[in-house]
């Protein structure tokens, strides 16, 4: 690592930028995200360089890598800036309407956006220097975990029961599954188990899985379903239902939102399908960031407005 010489003539600035062409794997996005032109991230690379006495990023046609001591790297210089984020925190009080901090929210697409086009007109109103990113977490519940203890992310929402004491959540609402067509094979208001695994399915699996927690719950009953398709996103997988005679069970909030704009209807399935709560959740520690705790807040507002103006169109 740096020994004192180099230490005293660092700048704390160019450890950001090692974090944003980490994160970005690409130095035009990388300077976007900290708000300066592509030569001031090559020109800040430069200076890494000399100091690691390593080339840290290799270049790619589709951007850039990291080498081996860029990867072992990353941990500490992650942990340096999380420590020093937190002195400046805890020196200045936070305030929403001057802060340009970017978050990072990992959720699955279904959560996101049910949550995303409320939040973002909230944050626009109240915090307008503020961004965010977001991360599909389909699939990939138990290690938003691990990428919470890393800070990798900054809030999970996730859909999960229990979790381990050094975090923290808000319940956002409940979430079940419900079971969509198209209105050309409507399927009645609700299915038996065996009309249900007759039927061919469409599954939402980022790797194209086509075996899912639903399979899960039909083997424990004995039962097997067909998977015709799988697909990426909660989105997409209701224009294909719309125009095909596949069945998919997607989450109910999510459906409530979206799916009055296309031409599809719902059913109850034969039995509950994964419902869980949808939690914000954080590393207990995290909890001392005034920032982060006024992003949950606001999460947890605008989720309770957006599930109750949901219901209130559903039983319209």
């Amino acid at each position: 690592m740096l020994n004192k010489t180099n230490l005293a003539r660092i700048d704390l600035n160019l450890l950001v930028l090692f974090e944003a062409v980490l994160e970005e794997r690409h130095v035009g996005r990388a300077a976007t995200r900290l708000h300066v032109s592509p030569s001031a991230v090559s020109h800040g690379l430069r200076r890494l360089r000399q100091l690691m006495e390593d080339p840290l990023f290799l270049r790619q046609p589709k951007g850039v890598v990291p080498t081996e001591r860029a990867k072992l790297l990353a941990a500490p210089v992650a942990d340096i800036l999380m420590r020093a984020r937190d002195v400046l925190a805890s020196a200045s009080a936070f305030d929403p309407k001057k802060s340009a901090r970017r978050f990072v929210i990992g959720a699955p697409d279904g959560a996101s956006a049910v949550l995303l086009p409320p939040m973002l007109t909230e944050i626009r109103r109240t915090a307008p220097l503020i961004d965010l990113a977001v991360r599909n977490l389909v699939g990939r519940f138990e290690t938003a975990l691990a990428e919470l203890d890393e800070r990798t992310l900054d809030v999970a929402i996730v859909p999960l029961q229990e979790m381990p004491v050094r975090f923290v959540s808000r319940v956002l609402y409940d979430e079940d599954f419900v079971l969509v067509s198209s209105l050309r094979n409507p399927l009645g208001r609700k299915l038996s188990l065996r009309r249900y695994c007759e039927l061919p399915h469409l599954l939402v699996s980022v790797s194209g899985d086509p075996y899912g927690p639903v399979d899960q719950q039909l083997e424990a009953r004995g039962a097997k379903r067909r998977v015709a398709l799988t697909v990426s996103n909660f989105m997409q997988a209701l224009a294909i239902v719309e125009e095909s005679d596949l069945v998919a069970a997607l989450p109910r909030q999510f459906v409530l939102k979206h799916a009055s704009r296309y031409k599809v209807g719902t059913g109850e399935p034969p039995f509950p399908l994964l419902s869980a709560p949808i939690r914000a959740i954080v590393p207990r520690v995290a909890t001392m960031d005034a920032g982060l705790c006024w992003l949950l807040d606001t999460i947890e507002r605008v989720a309770k407005t957006a599930t109750a103006r949901s219901k209130a169109r559903g039983r319209h």
